[in-house]
């Protein structure tokens, strides 16, 4: 929220240093004037003359000065397709407990995104900025002001993380009166409302999830109090699998309901699987990014890691730049 990063000063502190086969259905966003910014036009300037460079992926940086809607456009939004990726919560350690990722795409211009909307939570996100119609040199579109509605990835003050991940085997039945939302833009409502992963399932019990135009999805979810959870979509009704042990793992086979030893089966999964049981859990974010590295694909875009009490990011992009961050949390 506006007051925690009014307290540090700037947006979130930048310390600073130095998922699935291809087939994309969906166009992207068509040039023009974007949908979400609620900004003056000197937080507009502010915002456009934020964006850096990091990264030769290519990977910018900005800072969302001011407020947008996370709604805008909401029912005829489709999320973007498809994604292979590893995501797991390491969670044996209360006072360290830590969120990570391989995002697994195309090769595609990227965005480390800070925002601190004034009626919701301050968050540190990652987004695939050509799913907004953008160059690889974005700088000066104003379809950027458009990036909070497409977080890939992300953390907010409160310790919330969630990302996601393709699961070919999911269908989402509508349930009558709810509004639609795509199946990545829930990600944005979720890290700007939700404190708790009891908070975030809320969240997502409000919505229809659009899977049109791309694959089926499943997440995510961890907090600060060790908490987590896979929310999945089973014989098309929305299911929850709260974890039972010190870490929770998704790759892109289906989760809920199936054995361990079958979860196992798939390469990637086995792999986290094998190394956090014998870590109980217990990762810190050295470890998981080794962690991650040792179930990368060739196609792996970025690895970050959440630290989901500290407010310390760490993102390594495909080239092997790293860089870190810490969202001041509240």
């Amino acid at each position: 929220m506006r007051r925690t990063l009014i307290a540090g000063g700037l947006a979130l502190l930048l310390l600073g240093t130095a998922c699935g086969e291809s087939r994309r259905s969906d166009p992207p966003a068509a040039a023009g004037s974007p949908t979400a910014s609620r900004q003056d036009p000197g937080q507009v300037e502010r915002t456009l003359a934020s964006l850096r460079k990091i990264d030769d992926l290519p990977m910018y940086e900005m800072t969302y000065d001011g407020d947008y809607d996370p709604t805008a456009g909401l029912a005829g939004s489709t999320p973007p397709s498809p994604f292979g990726c590893s995501l797991f919560a390491a969670l044996g350690d209360g006072e360290r407990p830590l969120f990570a990722r391989n995002f697994d795409w195309e090769p595609n211009p990227a965005l480390v995104l800070r925002t601190d909307p004034p009626d919701g939570y301050a968050s540190i996100s990652l987004v695939d900025i050509s799913y907004l119609g953008v160059a690889a040199d974005p700088t000066g579109d104003r379809r950027l002001l458009d990036a909070p509605l497409l977080p890939f990835d992300g953390m907010n003050e409160r310790g919330l993380a969630v990302g996601l991940a393709a699961d070919d085997g999911a269908r989402a039945e509508p349930v009558p009166g709810l509004p639609k939302v795509g199946s990545v833009r829930i990600l944005r409502l979720v890290l700007d409302s939700a404190a708790t992963v009891d908070e975030a399932v809320a969240v997502f019990k409000r919505y229809n999830l659009d899977f049109d135009g791309g694959p089926p999805l499943h997440y995510l979810l961890a907090d600060a109090t060790g908490t987590s959870a896979v929310v999945e979509f089973v014989d098309g009704k929305m299911t929850v699998d709260r974890r039972s042990g010190p870490w929770q793992a998704l790759t892109n086979v289906p989760a809920v309901g199936v054995p361990d030893r079958e979860l196992r089966q798939d390469r990637r999964y086995g792999v986290l699987a094998k190394e956090l049981d014998r870590a109980g859990g217990v990762v810190d974010a050295p470890g998981a990014l080794r962690l991650l590295n040792a179930v990368r694909q060739s196609h792996t875009r970025w690895s970050v890691t959440y630290g989901l009490r500290s407010g310390e990011v760490r993102v390594v992009t495909a080239g092997g730049g790293t860089r870190d961050y810490r969202l001041p949390m509240s």
